[in-house]
């Protein structure tokens, strides 16, 4: 299959209109054809075209390579936009993925809302992805390699090129005269991408000529049972949600076949989180944490995330530091009171009729702690004093927000449980001058519930 301006066009046309279209421009020469041919549509396309180069600041050669993509562009009379990340692994991370996270961070920042983004990956790249996907011993959807389409900060992300071989992309690059930049990293083989593309893939091709577009197609079919079961997990989720994001129905769970309940768990993470644990660390979660007593208080823990246990319900909720010092924080209550590590921010706001009276609290302001053991409050309303322990099962408080929860206390009494009850003889009277004291806590989870008072 050929290249040409004409082959791009009508893979464009197969998706949404965007607002305008972009070009991840390396100056390498896959995405140097690429920008070439979206330059030939400009007339027929009508959108605001351009091009983002990333500056990895990795190599001495950067700023240069730069210019010479700043004059590609210039040449071809579009826009150009240039990024400057620090793509620099840190201790025991991988420098590919540690510049491809850093590089889409700053790309699905800077794109231009409803725009689309056009990156050149190519056959061959997609047959060596499925190939160190399968290495790695990766599920149906890490066997899809790459996706067409994908979402991209306020715009999306479309590879164009994945039904085209870099031959065809060279000769098109050759028959244009095109000039383009070799990175010398491309061909280092201590990284594995490089390794298979300069070592495996020839020996694959001299015996199966046909292996990158069998491999590529491969992993279209992965991409469609992927589609399937990612359909059948939506089902199941739509009975298993449980009353607020960030929570599972757990008899929903067990009452699924195994490998339906894996793809449930895998897809819900993986909605709520962009990524999905290991197998070892998945079947730990389905199998210990059901199987746990009821008072037990299961966690497991991966890539800063928890799965936690109340009751019926499973949690998903990001890791956070140690709950809240023990030390009482005096507070005066006229100004935001920032509690330690993650507990949030305490607000008190003079009102009338509801929170604390404000005769009862004393000039010095009151004491702010955290939960350790035998404390009762006397809701406003319910007449005697109730263990916060018993308050707090019956509200529904699971275990792990109890210590993170800040109670105020006026003198030796605990005065207000925050976000949750006003305790007698505390609450202010209809008319009666007060402090009504909100909490802001810190979000436990992307997507999950947050603690009381919230």
């Amino acid at each position: 299959m050929s290249f040409t301006p004409q082959f791009l066009h009508a893979r464009l046309q197969a998706f949404p209109r965007p607002a305008g279209y972009q070009v991840a421009f390396s100056g390498g020469m896959d995405s140097h054809a690429l920008l070439h041919a979206l330059a030939a549509l400009q007339a027929q396309l009508a959108l605001p075209l351009g091009a983002v180069h990333v500056n990895h600041g990795l190599h001495p050669e950067a700023a240069r390579w730069g210019a010479h993509c700043r004059a590609v562009c210039t040449g071809l009379g579009l826009d150009y936009a240039e990024l400057d990340v620090d793509a620099r692994a840190g201790r025991g991370d991988s420098p590919e993925a540690a510049a491809r996270t850093a590089r889409y961070a700053a790309l699905a920042g800077w794109l231009p809302a409803g725009h689309c983004l056009l990156t050149a990956q190519h056959r061959d790249d997609q047959a060596e992805t499925l190939l160190l996907q399968l290495l790695r011993g990766a599920g149906v959807h890490g066997l899809s390699a790459m996706p067409v389409r994908s979402g991209l900060g306020a715009g999306t992300r479309l590879r164009p090129l994945l039904d085209v071989s870099r031959a065809a992309l060279r000769a098109y690059a050759e028959s244009r005269r095109l000039r383009w930049i070799d990175d010398p990293s491309n061909f280092d083989t201590g990284f594995d991408r490089n390794y298979l593309r300069h070592h495996v893939m020839p020996l694959l091709a001299a015996r199966w000529p046909a292996v990158a577009a069998n491999l590529a197609r491969s992993a279209a079919h992965q991409a469609e049972a992927a589609a399937l079961l990612d359909a059948m997990a939506m089902t199941d989720l739509q009975a298993a949600a449980g009353a607020a994001a960030g929570q599972l129905r757990l008899p929903v769970l067990a009452g699924l076949p195994p490998a339906r309940a894996r793809a449930l768990l895998r897809y819900w993470l993986r909605r709520a989180t962009g990524t999905t644990p290991s197998a070892a660390v998945l079947a730990h979660m389905l199998d210990d944490i059901p199987r746990s007593r009821g008072d037990a208080q299961p966690c497991v823990s991966w890539g800063g995330y928890e799965l936690r246990r109340y009751r019926d319900t499973l949690y998903l909720l990001q890791a956070r530091p140690e709950p809240a010092p023990a030390e009482a924080l005096s507070w005066t209550l006229d100004a935001p009171l920032v509690l330690p590590g993650a507990g949030g921010v305490l607000h008190a706001r003079p009102t009338t009729g509801r929170g604390i009276r404000r005769a009862a609290v004393p000039d010095g302001g009151v004491l702010v702690r955290w939960r350790h053991g035998g404390e009762c409050c006397a809701p406003a309303g319910r007449g005697r004093h109730h263990a916060l322990k018993k308050l707090f099962q019956e509200h529904g408080i699971p275990p792990w927000e109890r210590t993170r929860i800040p109670l105020i206390f006026v003198g030796e009494r605990l005065a207000l449980v925050a976000g949750l009850w006003v305790c007698e003889p505390f609450q202010a009277g209809p008319g009666e001058s007060a402090f009504e004291i909100t909490w802001d806590a810190a979000a436990p989870a992307a997507g999950a519930p947050g603690a009381a008072g919230n």
